[in-house]
């Protein structure tokens, strides 16, 4: 406890010495709030400081079908528990887990494939993959994201009972003691249970049962994704942000902030010990039964009824470090009214176009509502020798229901293949602003960007404010 107290009182020192700093340079604070399921107009993130993000590690899960996924990037949970740990991985699940192709392998179309299968005897097989890296953290005064674009298994009723597929990590410590759980922590960026149309985000900590966290329930939230999480794919992110006065911790689906930790909210003792270790190593897996689905179905599953042989996909697993918004790397590279190369990793101001549709309406520094046929340039836009990952856009909705349209990027004609994309319905409001990721395919050098808008319907559906691409 003596280690644990010297650290807090450190921590605490150098977060005065940045807020005071901060306080004298005008720099605005980071309020703690107390524990928070926070709407998107409290999102946090600053696309001014868009150029401080650096991907840290990745896998794209690119390779031929029936390919098992990196061992230099993965290992794999095999059986009902680690050696020594607890039963059933803790948490009364009942299948086995396999490195077998047909439980785990790429898909041949850029996408890791987990699939829960039942042999004839009823017994079920499936599998959990966890990062060789544990040293996943934020940066002294900085921000980890941890980010993944995922599919859900395509089976929902009672078809569904007992699915219990997750994207998460655990504090490092757990390896190889297995039994201090949850006082090094857990942070689940996205659980889904039953083939529901919801997805959770939840926070383990302290210890169990009861504690801080409330175990063995966890901190959580729920979100539906804007309308559903189980039809196609669907990006997931957490960020432990370093950077205030005080720690944060926040969840996010398809850009949406749905639940948010401040380290106010917690014990001194209990942050440290999730947050003072050398990190944290990310899991994938899909479950068979287990207190989670059984909980919400109210009986045990999986039952009779359900269908083996769904899958979840997942296209890619990110690890993002950025300095703290007190602390950045330097400014966006963006010539305002345009003129001269643009960086395409700093933030770009979308009023800051060359040239656009006739008639594009701007307010309070964005460029917006748009609709259907709209477009705008921005000219020089240098990505340099390595191809970005993907592209954020901070945007905003506030469409009619049933009104929706895609977020277009194009290389240097308005009329080019689009290079990636993004579909957006109702964010709240004009001024609800999301930020929004898209894929894009390999692009280098230094070209024109073209921002196009295509809908369905003749109404307006968003308004922009920044866009930037990642690496």
């Amino acid at each position: 406890m003596a280690d644990v107290q010297t650290s807090v009182r450190t921590r605490t020192r150098r977060r005065l010495a940045r807020a005071i700093a901060a306080v004298t340079a005008g720099a605005a604070l980071i309020a703690s709030v107390g524990l928070a399921i926070a709407n998107a107009s409290a999102q946090t993130d600053d696309l001014q400081a868009a150029q401080a993000w650096n991907l840290v590690w990745s896998d794209e899960f690119n390779g031929s079908a029936g390919q098992l996924p990196s061992t230099q990037n993965w290992r794999f949970d095999l059986g009902n528990s680690y050696p020594g740990g607890p039963a059933n991985w803790g948490t009364g699940e009942i299948a086995s887990h396999t490195n077998n192709p047909a439980n785990v392998s790429l898909d041949g179309a850029g996408n890791l494939k987990i699939t829960a299968l039942r042999d004839g005897a009823g017994a079920w097989t499936s599998a959990r993959i966890e990062t060789q890296r544990a040293d996943f953290k934020a940066p002294s005064g900085g921000v980890l994201a941890i980010e993944g674009r995922l599919q859900l298994p395509q089976v929902s009723g009672n078809a569904a009972l007992g699915y219990w597929p997750a994207f998460w990590a655990l504090g490092s410590p757990f390896r190889g003691n297995y039994w201090n759980w949850p006082g090094i922590g857990e942070y689940d960026i996205m659980e889904n249970v039953n083939g529901l149309s919801t997805v959770h985000g939840v926070l383990h900590c302290g210890v169990a049962p009861g504690g801080p966290c409330n175990e063995f329930n966890g901190l959580g939230a729920t979100t539906q994704c804007g309308g559903t999480c189980h039809t196609g794919f669907h990006t997931y992110r957490f960020e432990w942000d370093d950077s205030g006065a005080s720690g944060q911790l926040r969840w996010y689906a398809d850009g949406q902030l749905f639940h948010t930790v401040n380290e106010s909210a917690l014990p001194a003792d209990t942050w440290a010990s999730m947050t003072n270790h050398a990190g944290y190593f990310v899991l994938l897996n899909l479950a068979m039964g287990g207190a989670f689905p059984d909980g919400v179905a109210g009986f045990s599953t999986p039952t009779a009824a359900t269908q083996p042989g769904a899958s979840m996909l997942v296209d890619y697993v990110r690890v993002y470090t950025a300095a703290g918004s007190g602390e950045p790397t330097g400014e966006p590279t963006t010539t305002p009214g345009g003129g001269g190369n643009r960086d395409a990793y700093a933030a770009i101001e979308a009023t800051s176009f060359n040239a656009s549709s006739t008639g594009l309406p701007s307010s309070g520094g964005a460029i917006g509502p748009l609709g259907n046929g709209d477009w705008v340039r921005y000219d020089d836009v240098a990505f340099g020798s390595t191809a970005p990952l993907d592209f954020m856009a901070r945007v905003a909705s506030g469409a009619a229901g049933g009104v929706s349209g895609l977020v277009e990027v194009r290389i240097d004609s308005r009329t080019a293949t689009p290079i990636g994309s993004f579909a957006l319905a109702n964010t709240g409001g004009w001024t609800s602003w999301q930020n929004i990721p898209g894929n894009v395919s390999s692009v280098t050098g230094t070209h024109d960007v073209f921002l196009t808008f295509t809908s369905g319907q003749p109404q307006d559906f968003v308004s922009v404010d920044q866009f930037y691409f990642r690496r």
